[in-house]
């Protein structure tokens, strides 16, 4: 394969996780046993040092229908709320008319704060059901992969594109960001929400390490992308959302100066070493590490009688169960909000999914493997941990001062 950034074809996997199914693809009891599984495996460019997955599950597959909702959660709400309102407060607090394009707009929910602060909006979603949700909900939504072509059939221009979590799982990548520089306004400003692989790495959460998940930025890496385009980020901040997430703020080139704090994270950045292969070596002999000390744990409750719960249904709590082997033998079911995962089992462990509020039992232990929403996650349950159940975190990223 050709490196999904430069093209360079000078590749070195530095991540192995075996072969799992895709991530998302959660069962029913027919399904059990069906499901297909492919490589899943980082290889490092020498060429530009982006990280990446060397094979590609295709996007219809993943994202023609899916059960990830983004309002689920209310901490992700509240940060699609600061997203809008610094953008507009920035950028467009006195235009008189302003719009903004979402680029995997999921059930609308960071549109639906724009729309609050007089934005015309719309959606581009590849998921059908997401789609209608978001549409039922009053959030205008085009389902369809958004490329080149969509971007030219929809024939206008937008003063914001927002893209959160999603420009990490771009199959068709330099049609997009081709997309991007020819639908943004002038002036405009294009959203960037990307987990930093710079915190993967510091948090060791190789399970944000998925099949949807093509590529892992750093600032170097996704600058190299958006020059190749006539694009440039002029301000980034480090945000806790998902562990570790850049906000990024583009536009069109020279348009905007670098902003002194994206200037002093370019620095920080290199001083870290993160786009080094000595980094990523690193990071594998931990992850091997994590595996045998999170067995451990777990096999210790079971022989001690403990009944263990996950947390959360994620999709990259399926990375984490798949590369350990956890099935019903250390955690009997995974306990979920998600409606749409009412009755459905976990991809390769096949871990029965329990809606949480019809929970009848509750466990010694909860296994959480939504932790990017720890303090939510505490706070409310603090009832069950005052009286004696254990929430016990297997990536459990430290809050920097």
């Amino acid at each position: 394969m050709a490196c999904r950034i430069c093209d360079g074809d000078e590749l070195q996997r530095v991540v192995d996780l075996g072969h799992q199914p895709w991530c998302n693809n959660f069962l029913t009891h027919e399904q059990i046993g069906k499901e297909p599984r492919y490589p899943l495996r980082v290889v490092y460019c020498h060429g530009c040092h982006a990280s990446q997955l060397d094979f590609t599950v295709k996007k219809e597959v993943m994202f023609g229908d899916h059960t990830y909702l983004s309002g689920m959660t209310r901490s992700l709400s509240e940060h699609f709320k600061r997203i809008a309102s610094d953008v507009d407060q920035r950028f467009f607090a006195g235009a008189a008319r302003k719009s903004v394009l979402d680029i995997g707009s999921n059930d609308g929910t960071q549109l639906k704060h724009f729309q609050v602060l007089g934005y015309d909006v719309l959606g581009v979603e590849s998921s059908k059901t997401t789609a209608r949700i978001a549409s039922d909900a009053g959030v205008p939504t085009l389902n369809a992969f958004f490329n080149l072509q969509t971007m030219r059939d929809i024939g206008r221009r937008f003063d914001v594109f927002n893209a959160a979590g999603v420009f990490f799982h771009l199959e068709e990548l330099h049609s997009v960001c081709e997309a991007i520089r020819e639908g943004l306004t002038k002036d405009g400003v294009f959203v960037v929400q990307f987990l930093y692989m710079r915190s993967i790495m510091e948090n060791l959460a190789f399970d944000q390490i998925y099949h949807e998940h093509l590529l892992y930025y750093t600032l170097e890496t996704i600058e190299e992308l958006l020059q190749r385009h006539g694009l440039q980020l002029f301000d980034a901040y480090l945000a806790p959302i998902h562990g570790g997430s850049i906000i990024g703020y583009v536009g069109h080139r020279g348009v905007r100066p670098a902003s002194d704090r994206l200037i002093q994270m370019r620095g920080e950045e290199l001083l870290s070493g993160c786009n080094s292969l000595r980094a990523y070596r690193e990071f594998e002999q931990r992850i091997r590490r994590m595996k045998e000390e999170n067995l451990q744990y777990l096999r210790n409750a079971r022989a001690g009688g403990k009944r263990v719960f996950g947390f959360g249904a994620p999709v990259k709590g399926n990375t984490l169960l798949n590369y350990f082997g956890a099935s019903t033998d250390l955690i009997e079911c995974l306990v979920e909000k998600n409606e749409l995962r009412r009755g459905l089992f976990s991809p390769g462990m096949h871990i029965p999914i329990v809606i949480e509020r019809e929970l009848t039992e509750r466990p010694d232990i909860y296994y959480v493997l939504a932790w990017n929403f720890k303090s939510e996650i505490l706070a409310n349950n603090r009832a069950l941990i005052d009286d004696g159940v254990e929430f016990y975190f297997p990536v459990d990223p430290k809050e920097k001062a």
